[in-house]
């Protein structure tokens, strides 16, 4: 007898979303964690003192609020305790000098202020804002549907008729255009150029990667329209909300459940897992694997036979930068240097366009960021309730951090030989961050109580599919993307074994909390 219809593997936001879509279908599922909490890349823990909630991976959730799993599941969540808190000001940037650029949700106040910062910089970003919105829904299209389907080919051939041919390529050669590239011919402030140069990072990118200046739109418009909303008490109340309305439709999340290995049945088709500890559990319809590829075929699928073109992709399957996270608390708020940024989401700290450049080409090449791009969340000041009255907490990403070190690009922290992320190099390198704070928020060092830091070493056993720390699932430029990711081969969420499907951010749409490739496969399948 089944224990299940479908088995998931893996808790993360597309294991769950996939797991309450099945279940709005009748569908009895089992979700199987490896680690002794549920949620993947959302977890939220006191690290450093009692009464701080940090979320210690991802914390902004922006792109769930703007998919199509949120418009389906939103009354369901919400009755189960799912809150967010907003901030009318989801992003700003701080240059070296304490100069800076707020963006906010008001088109007007964005308009002004990039005017301000150059006289035809407003009329540049109202300009690209309004030919994004007509082309949103096909770029939305490309970006969350299920690629290898008929939706998509009246799609595309709806925008062939619209635009023609030539309009056609003239849109796709756009898209392709760099950030660098895309921002230094449509922006003349360094100002504006340094606001959005750091959030091609946050899409497995970097200034000069093909088609990041498409993904600046993307992120331009979203954080304008939805701002940079966390949740309430903590990430995990999202996991919460999950669990209870999965536990609500018959299902299950079972976490210290290691998976070593999928079934298959006399006919080649997945029909179960096999534990570590030796139990199996079996479903009836299917398998579902929220991994990275190496966990997937070198483990899941080690005793199985492999066709060639599947082995060449997987073992030719790139990971991206590692990322680093450092969190803080504090006795009080920050007192930035600069002005009106009290109540911003997310702050970038960089020198510019350039440094971003710098930076992600250092990491790379397997250094440690001479001037990091540091990515300063602040979740109290859209929830106070993540800390004591009066206190505050700091959320810190540094998305250009090498996965093997191969040494420091400023010289000054010392590298063993074998490249690995130790604690004295983690340390020191977060000294290096520090410093750089230092510059900015006037009460630092009175505020802190107490940092808590982890490596992409560290990153990487809190979760498996963080292969070398990197958070994106894969390295996100253009050849391991859309139709070729995970592999060149790939179609949709199959993969070359019946029955077994591959979600998570190693699959198409990619990485991100948008929860879509959990959403495409939870409405492909009955």
């Amino acid at each position: 007898m089944a224990d299940a219809d479908y088995i998931i593997v893996g808790s993360g936001i597309n294991a769950l979303v996939a797991a309450a879509m099945l279940g709005k279908k009748n569908n009895r599922i089992l979700v199987l964690e490896r680690e002794a909490v549920a949620g993947g890349c959302l977890r939220t823990e006191e690290v450093t003192e009692p009464g701080f909630r940090h979320d210690i991976m991802a914390t902004t959730f922006v792109l769930f609020i703007t998919s199509p799993a949120y418009a389906a599941l939103a009354p369901d969540l919400g009755r189960h305790g799912l809150e967010f808190c907003h901030a009318d000001a989801p992003t700003a940037v701080v240059r070296p000098d304490n100069s800076s650029l707020v963006l906010t949700t008001d088109r007007a106040r964005n308009l002004a202020a990039f005017a301000a910062a150059d006289p035809a910089d407003g009329a540049s970003f109202q300009r690209e804002m309004d030919r994004f919105g007509g082309d949103m829904g096909f770029v939305f299209g490309l970006l969350g549907g299920r690629l290898w389907s008929l939706d998509t080919l009246r799609m595309m051939g709806k925008e062939l008729w619209k635009r023609g041919a030539r309009g056609l390529a003239t849109f796709a050669g756009e898209a392709l255009i760099p950030a660098r590239a895309y921002l230094e011919t449509r922006y003349r402030s360094e100002a504006v150029q340094a606001l959005f140069a750091p959030w091609v990072l946050h899409c497995g990118l970097n200034p000069d990667s093909t088609y990041s200046g498409q993904m600046l739109k993307v992120i331009g418009f979203a954080l304008e329209a939805a701002g940079a909303p966390i949740v309430k008490g903590g990430a995990v109340n999202a996991v919460n909300a999950f669990a209870g309305l999965i536990a609500e439709q018959g299902g299950e999340i079972r976490t210290n459940a290691d998976v070593a290995s999928v079934i298959l049945d006399d006919k080649g088709a997945a029909c179960g897992v096999k534990l570590v500890d030796g139990t199996v559990l079996r479903a009836k319809k299917g398998v579902i694997a929220s991994v990275a590829p190496s966990q997937l075929y070198d483990r899941f699928l080690a005793d199985q036979p492999k066709p060639a073109e599947v082995t060449e992709g997987v073992a030719n399957f790139r990971y991206g930068k590692g990322d680093m996270q450092i969190h803080y608390a504090l006795r009080e708020p920050p007192q930035w240097i600069a002005e009106g940024l009290e109540k911003v989401a997310l702050i970038h700290l960089t020198p510019g366009l350039d440094g971003v450049s710098r930076a992600s080409n250092e990491a790379e090449r397997g250094l440690l960021p001479a001037v990091p791009t540091i990515c300063v969340g602040q979740p109290t000041a859209l929830d106070p309730s993540r800390a004591p009255d009066g206190a505050a907490i700091l959320w810190l990403q540094l998305p250009e951090a090498p996965r093997h070190i191969k040494g420091d690009a400023a010289g000054e922290i010392e590298i063993g030989a074998d490249g690995r992320w130790t604690p004295a190099i983690r340390e020191a390198y977060a000294d290096r961050v520090e410093a750089i704070l230092r510059q900015h928020i006037a009460n630092f060092d009175m505020a802190v109580i107490k940092r808590a830091c982890f490596s992409p070493a560290d990153l990487e056993r809190m979760n498996v599919n963080l292969v070398g720390g990197d958070p994106y699932g894969g390295y996100c430029g253009i050849d391991q993307f859309f139709v070729w990711r995970p592999l060149k081969t790939s179609v949709n969420h199959t993969t070359h074994v019946r029955g077994l499907y591959h979600i998570g951010a190693a699959s198409h749409p990619g990485p991100g909390l948008g929860g879509g490739s959990g959403f495409l496969v939870g409405k492909a399948l009955s």
